[in-house]
């Protein structure tokens, strides 16, 4: 068997500041907007030349931080509810032989500033500082096939979780004058439930919180939804 070393090109700067709900494929949530920053000695702007009459980008980057678990043969998706097991080349389970993703973002336009290239994508489903380690531009007359089949996830996950704002959490967000779409953002991130799949069902009252942006949100599902507890500042 042979071995292959491939060098880091960029790390993605993005509003997901840990695994626990990012959305589980790009377009899902229209405020989770990021950036792929190149790094020497790629960061060169004739490397992207052309780039920008291209929509939509194939992003190939590392699970960084889930690659330290291994690989196995079977996994638990949690469109299957976390109770089915399918094999792993069937799913996009991080827990791979290699731990490849790749991610198909649109791409909003390109800066450069002195030694920097940054490339201004859309909604994304990366976590902030993933390792990026190639970009291929995306050909809609090859890779646009209306009528493949899917499997166990044919179309879009629900995202109908209702999703309202508790008092204190409410005035918080009158506060963030620099974050004008952060209730929105919230909204949509949560009414995907990003919970375990094994707690999907659950109304007990159990916190969850993750880091979104700069904000430690905190929030509780109950029998009418979630409620959002509150929204600190980190």
């Amino acid at each position: 068997m042979s071995e292959f070393a491939f060098a880091q090109i960029g790390v993605i700067r993005s509003p997901w500041k840990e695994k626990f709900a990012v959305p589980r494929q790009p377009g899902l949530v229209q405020d989770g907007v990021g950036e792929l920053h190149l790094q020497a000695p790629y960061n060169q702007p004739e490397a992207v030349r052309g780039l920008e009459d291209f929509s939509h980008l194939w992003l190939l980057f590392v699970f960084h931080q889930t690659m330290a678990g291994g690989w196995r043969p079977t996994v638990r998706p949690p469109r299957l509810g976390g109770n089915a097991r399918m094999g792993v080349f069937a799913t996009r389970s991080t827990f791979r032989p290699n731990p490849i993703g790749m991610s198909l973002v649109e791409l909003r336009g390109i800066r450069t500033e002195k030694q920097q290239v940054i490339l201004q994508l859309g909604s994304l489903d990366l976590v902030d500082g993933t390792p990026v380690v190639d970009i291929k531009p995306y050909l809609p007359f090859a890779e646009a096939v209306p009528d493949a089949r899917a499997g166990f996830a044919p179309g879009a996950p629900a995202a109908d979780m209702p999703v309202r704002f508790s008092a204190l959490a409410q005035q918080q967000l009158q506060q963030q004058s620099r974050y004008p779409h952060l209730a929105r953002f919230i909204r949509e991130v949560l009414a995907q439930d990003p919970r375990p799949a094994y707690r999907k069902g659950e109304t007990l009252d159990r916190e969850y919180a993750a880091w979104l942006m700069d904000f430690n949100v905190r929030w509780r599902v109950d029998d009418i939804g979630t409620e959002v507890i509150a929204i600190d500042p980190r």
